[in-house]
């Protein structure tokens, strides 16, 4: 069995119901994280709470005194626990707005939700296939404040994976104002030419992806160049790879992107010395 924590309150998955004055529910009015789980330990928590707060700042949701990363990774691992999961499995972390009001709130207070669903992996693969790409034209998003948050306000993003879905795609790449690429529906994006890797910067509107930052990391420690800066559509069809990075699948490599394809060499590699660091870092060597 399954269990939930809802605001303290530790429930079965299957007897939780939402609260129909939930302003998550009403109004997409709250932040969240996915988490990802090796062997039954949270990874990169203490990053994800850092972007976890910071969003709830700039949503203007008061935190309390005790809801620290500490405190987070308590109910994280203790629903672990209850649920009997050993090995790998995705966490989600929601901090929303108090009940009451319409657009206007009545209060500002944070209740939060925890839940950890098992996965059948324990460490990041990569996918066997790679990913049919293209960009999205009926909406491009435009850079704000909430921009490199993860908030419940993602509609924009669901009806680019619908329209992906449809197009027998696996995901659709999304550009900014100026045209220019930042991520996808779901994900990060990065781009490979000459063994060199490319990300948008954080000013060009993308997310400030958890996954993204530790890909980064990993590959200047590993004498692989990086650099942030505006990627256009006309350099997709000159690099020789592309992948996309987000903090439950770690790494997925694009195979295609109209008619061009690519390899997966980088992306290979970089899920080696992915698994590798969280390996040592957890002490599960």
């Amino acid at each position: 069995m399954l269990y939930v924590n809802n605001n303290g309150k530790v429930l079965s998955r299957d007897a939780f119901t939402i609260s129909p004055g939930s302003r998550a529910f009403l109004y997409g009015d709250g932040i969240f994280e996915s988490i990802r789980i090796f062997s039954g330990r949270p990874i990169n928590l203490r990053t994800h709470c850092q972007r976890l707060f910071k969003g709830a700042e700039a949503l203007r949701i008061s935190i309390p005194a005790f809801l620290t990363e500490t405190f987070l990774e308590e109910k994280v691992l203790e629903l672990i626990s209850i649920s009997h999961i050993k090995k790998g499995a995705r966490c989600r972390i929601s901090l929303d707005r108090i009940e009451g009001g319409a657009y206007r709130p009545e209060k500002n207070d944070a209740v939060y939700f925890i839940e950890v669903l098992p996965l059948e992996e324990n460490e990041f693969l990569l996918n066997y296939k790679g990913l049919e790409v293209d960009i999205y034209k009926e909406i491009r998003l435009s850079k704000t404040f909430l921009s490199p948050f993860k908030t419940k306000n993602g509609l924009l993003k669901v009806m680019a994976a619908v329209h992906a879905s449809e197009q027998g795609l696996d995901d659709f790449i999304l550009a900014n104002d100026k045209g220019n690429i930042i991520e996808t529906s779901n994900s990060n994006i990065f781009v490979v030419s000459n063994g060199v890797l490319y990300t948008p910067g954080l000013d060009e509107g993308c997310i400030a992806g958890t996954m993204r930052m530790m890909v980064i990391n990993i590959a200047i420690q590993n004498n692989i160049r990086v650099y942030e800066c505006p990627i256009l559509p006309h350099n997709l069809l000159s690099a020789d790879e592309i992948f996309l990075t987000n903090a439950i699948s770690g790494i997925r490599w694009v195979g295609g992107y109209r008619t061009k394809r690519y390899m997966n060499t980088t992306s290979r590699r970089l899920v080696m010395l992915l698994n590798t660091y969280w390996s040592k870092e957890l002490g599960l060597e």
